[in-house]
Order: C-alpha cells, then sequence, then structure tokens
C-alpha cells in the first residue's frame, strides 16, 4: 500500500511536472509568434513609409548663415519661405533648415553625418561661401563638398541633391573668383545634381536688399533668395525620386 501510495504520489508529480512545462512552452511560442509579428509589422511599416505616396517627405536645406536666416527670425528666412510655397503648391514637403552662421564646407562635411541621421528626399547644399572669403583653396573647398555630397547619396540613395551656386567680391583676385564662381557648376555637372546657379541672384551688392553689413539679405531680400530657390526646386519635386520620375 505504501509502495504503491510512493508511485502516484511520483506520478503525480511528474504529470504537474509535465503539465508545468508544457504550459511553459506555450507561453514561449507564444511570445515568440508575437515578438516575428511585431518585426514582421515594423518591417511592414517600414516598407510603407518608403513606398506610401501619401507619407510627408523632406527637404533639408543644409547651409551657413544665409540658410539660417542670420539677423532674422527663422520664419523670415528663405527655407521658411519655401515652405509657404509647398503649402501653397500643395507638395506633401516639410522643410527643415539646417543652416549654422559661419559654417564653412569643413564644418559641414564634419557635422554631415550626425544631421543625416534620419533619410531625406531632397537636400539642398549652400555652403562654400564662407571658405571663399577666407580664401580657402578651391581645391579643399570643392574635396569637402564632394564628400557632403558622397555622404547623402550614401545615408539616402533616392534623395536629389540640389547645389545652391555662389559668388564673391573680386578680393582674392580675378582668377580665384571666377574659379570660384565655376565651383559649384562644375560639381553640379560631375554629380548629375540640380544647382541653382546664383542664390543671391538680385539680392548681392544691393544696399537695400541686405543688412548693414552688406552680405546677409533683409527680410525682403530672403523673399527674392526663396524665388530663385523654387525656379530650380520645383521641377525638382515635379521630376520624382533620382533614378526615375
Amino acid at each position: 500500500m505504501g509502495s504503491t501510495y510512493k508511485i502516484m504520489q511520483n506520478h503525480k508529480y511528474v504529470f504537474f511536472w509535465l503539465l508545468t512545462m508544457l504550459t511553459l512552452a506555450g507561453c514561449q511560442a507564444k511570445q515568440d509568434t508575437s515578438e516575428a509579428g511585431n518585426q514582421t509589422a515594423s518591417a511592414q511599416a517600414d516598407g510603407a513609409q518608403e513606398t506610401d505616396p501619401q507619407r510627408q517627405k523632406t527637404i533639408l536645406f543644409f547651409g551657413n548663415s544665409l540658410t539660417a536666416g542670420y539677423g532674422l527670425d527663422q520664419a523670415q528666412a528663405f527655407p521658411a519661405l519655401i515652405q509657404e510655397k509647398l503649402d501653397s503648391a500643395k507638395f506633401n514637403y516639410r522643410v527643415i533648415n539646417a543652416g549654422l552662421s559661419g559654417e564653412t564646407s569643413a564644418g559641414g562635411k564634419s557635422r554631415i553625418s550626425w544631421v543625416l541621421r534620419q533619410p531625406v528626399d531632397v537636400f539642398v547644399l549652400e555652403l562654400g561661401a564662407n571658405d571663399g572669403l577666407r580664401g580657402i583653396p578651391l581645391e579643399s573647398t570643392k574635396r569637402n563638398l564632394q564628400a557632403i555630397i558622397d555622404t547623402v547619396r550614401e545615408k539616402s540613395p533616392q534623395a536629389q541633391i540640389v547645389i545652391a551656386g555662389m559668388q564673391i567680391p573680386p578680393n582674392m583676385g580675378r582668377a580665384y573668383t571666377t574659379q570660384f564662381r565655376e565651383l559649384f557648376g562644375d560639381l553640379a555637372k560631375e554629380n548629375n545634381t540640380a544647382l541653382i546657379p546664383f542664390l543671391l541672384e538680385g539680392v548681392g551688392g544691393v544696399p537695400r536688399l541686405n543688412q548693414p553689413d552688406g552680405i546677409h539679405p533683409t527680410e525682403e531680400g530672403h523673399r527674392i533668395v526663396a524665388q530663385n530657390v523654387w525656379q530650380v526646386l520645383q521641377p525638382v519635386l515635379q521630376s520624382g525620386p533620382a533614378g526615375g520620375t
């Protein structure tokens, strides 16, 4: 009797042990399935974000004090005015102003990876003016700008790139001034990007359109700059992503 009782007790323990293990296994399987489902849903969401035509896209303006709107409220700077034009034209884009006063091409090269933590759809490169005003060797400026373009293409392969051309006063000599002006067109041609021939067209050298320093546009000047940008940017947006229409 005692022996039979012990056997029954052992069977009872074994039964409960098996039941517990099966329950845990079932919970684990449910958890694994849930995690797999979450991962699948996340991947599907990421894919939908990339292909959904209704997704709001991003235009990043990467530049110096001209982009930052030096001396003005950021809402008066040309990137904010571009946002107004986008909204008016029913383009589903948001503008990010990544302008930094005093920025050189070398500084831009150093911070571009940090700025591109999220992918962008259109990248407007407005750098080089401070290099020219400081007489930095043109080879260095071009190399830095090319590195920025390469980083954009690596991190956001489908991004459309727009290069903003600049000009400087002839203080550094005619040869330097001419080569500086041509540098931006050369970059645009070599990289097959859109080009704003001269960002400050109609503004540079016009006293009433510039602040007392004679370099940074007034609010009215920024409205003209925005129009210069829009003339090039609008066709780019209408043409579709890089590599297709």
